[in-house]
């Protein structure tokens, strides 16, 4: 069938079409007669196109044609021209390429007599409009967000960059979805091997079905089984403008309002949009909270099963007694009561997640506070592991980014057990491990720790701190090589003019 091509007779295209489309109830086949006597053929699915559109740009001037085709040796160029009114029109010749249009909500117009057939571009049907993204609240900054249509999802993001360099590559993956799928970059800023790489991982992948982003995500990443993210999703436009501009590439897949950014580092999932909208002072205080808070939500419950199992000595002696009472009808260790805990609290959290809005925000919270009561009443669990525990769940809740957010709580658990098991050197090992890890890790080439390991001093602009917009000039150097200068070099606000006294007359 790749193939195939059309055949002149439009009896054999239709019979070719309808065995092609067997037991399909939504496909249409619209059999026309213009107004010189030509029949034709218009298929198309419904429910996937926009009839208005089809209606008035399509069968309306067709039915109304009674041009002379002598000016034209090509009839179907001559209606092309003459006769619709859509606003992209196309030909084809071959069997599969019409097959494929239809399905990707196209209509296709067959003309008796002509071995090419005309495409149509009225694609439409209902789907969600623009809103404000649900995964991705900020206080400040743009309200639109993604929906599931790619050419909506990529006006957005052309409606903040108009440049003619924003390159757009489509792509067609999965055997079966035929998923329309677009790579993104602005040229001359993105590096050239980095975006051939991404195209040629694209290409490579051979499966029935794309159904969501996070597909390609896993097929296309560098370390499939760690558990960090090395692409970031997002919902926002804002975010993928401005992950463009620095250097990075986006892939759109349609049907699903998520666009996947890379390549990524570490230090970009606990950053938010909201970051580069507030003063710089507000935000700094803010991200060095974001840091204290993902310590406390990797290494909390496992510090203090370390403390309370194994050095106690290391506890004031009032703080030691007070762990001790509370511990003393405890049937448990401190590493069965912390995971009783933390796994009871991941399950709500799951749970509110999973139930209606309104009632998975109280099951979540109501469930937690009533079983933490409950489980210290009962003497299952000290009332200190109930502390820790939250203290937790609410320091995994700062980091930005869900899916560094879940890393962070399954290596959670890890570290609990290595904790238990030895200890402070427990803490010391699972934390050489990471960060070996973490060095090793290459997202699209990029070092995952860029800026700290290897140290780049013009990263230090925007890791740890955000400087003030105004000392930004380069763009990050293991993202972009090329074009790195992003603004002029005199860009600090002038201070106001000071108004001398007048004299007194």
């Amino acid at each position: 069938m790749p193939n195939e091509r059309l055949h002149s007779s439009l009896d054999e295209n239709r019979e070719r079409l309808e065995d092609l489309f067997t037991l399909t109830s939504d496909v249409v086949f619209r059999e026309l007669t213009d107004g010189r006597g030509t029949r034709l053929l218009l298929v198309y699915l419904d429910g996937l196109i926009n009839t208005q559109e089809l209606e008035l740009h399509a069968i309306q001037p067709l039915l109304r044609n009674t041009l002379s085709e002598r000016r034209y040796d090509d009839l179907t160029q001559m209606v092309a021209e003459q006769s619709l009114t859509a606003a992209q029109v196309t030909k084809t010749t071959n069997l599969y390429e019409a097959v494929d249009t239809i399905l990707h909500g196209n209509a296709l117009l067959v003309i008796d007599g002509q071995d090419e057939a005309l495409l149509l571009s009225v694609s439409g049907g209902t789907r969600r409009s623009v809103q404000e993204p649900p995964t991705e609240a900020s206080i400040r900054g743009p309200r639109e967000g993604f929906t599931e249509n790619l050419r909506v999802n990529t006006a957005l993001v052309r409606f903040k960059l108009k440049s003619h360099l924003l390159r757009t590559v489509p792509l067609t993956l999965g055997t079966k979805t035929r998923t329309s799928v677009v790579v993104m970059y602005l040229e001359e800023t993105a590096d050239p091997q980095v975006i051939e790489e991404v195209l040629v991982r694209l290409r490579s992948i051979e499966i029935d079905g794309i159904l969501e982003s996070a597909y390609i995500e896993e097929l296309i990443e560098d370390e499939p089984i760690s558990p960090f993210p090395q692409l970031q999703n997002t919902e926002r436009p804002d975010t993928v403008a401005a992950q463009l501009l620095e250097g990075r590439f986006a892939i759109f897949v349609d049907g699903t309002p998520f666009v996947l950014c890379g390549p990524v580092t570490f230090w970009q999932f606990l950053q938010a949009s909201e970051d580069y909208y507030e003063r710089y002072v507000i935000v700094n205080l803010i991200r060095w909270l974001r840091y204290t808070f993902l310590l406390i939500a990797l290494y909390m419950p496992a510090l203090y099963i370390a403390v309370t199992t194994y050095h106690q000595d290391m506890l004031p002696t009032n703080l030691l007694l007070s762990v001790a009472a509370a511990r003393e009808s405890i049937p448990f260790p401190a590493l069965i009561e912390a995971m009783l805990m933390e796994i009871s609290f991941e399950a709500l959290r799951e749970a509110g997640v999973r139930l209606p809005k309104y009632i998975g925000q109280a099951v979540s919270i109501l469930g937690a506070l009533v079983i933490g009561q409950a489980a210290v009443q009962a003497g299952i669990v000290s009332a200190p592991v109930v502390i820790i525990v939250s203290l937790t769940g609410i320091a995994s809740f700062t980091i930005p980014r869900y899916s560094a957010a879940i890393s962070i709580r399954m290596l959670r658990f890890p570290m609990m057990l290595l904790a238990g098991t030895f200890g402070l050197f427990g803490l010391v090992i699972g934390t050489i491990w990471l960060v070996t890890h973490l060095c090793r890790l290459r997202s699209f080439g990029v070092p995952y720790l860029s800026g700290v390991a290897p140290f780049e001093k013009t990263s230090q602009q925007d890791l740890f701190a955000r400087l003030p917009l105004w000392k930004m000039i380069f763009r990050p150097r293991p993202i972009s090589h090329f074009n790195r200068k992003r603004m002029g070099e005199d860009q600090m606000p002038a201070p106001p003019p000071v108004n001398e006294p007048k004299e007194a007359r």
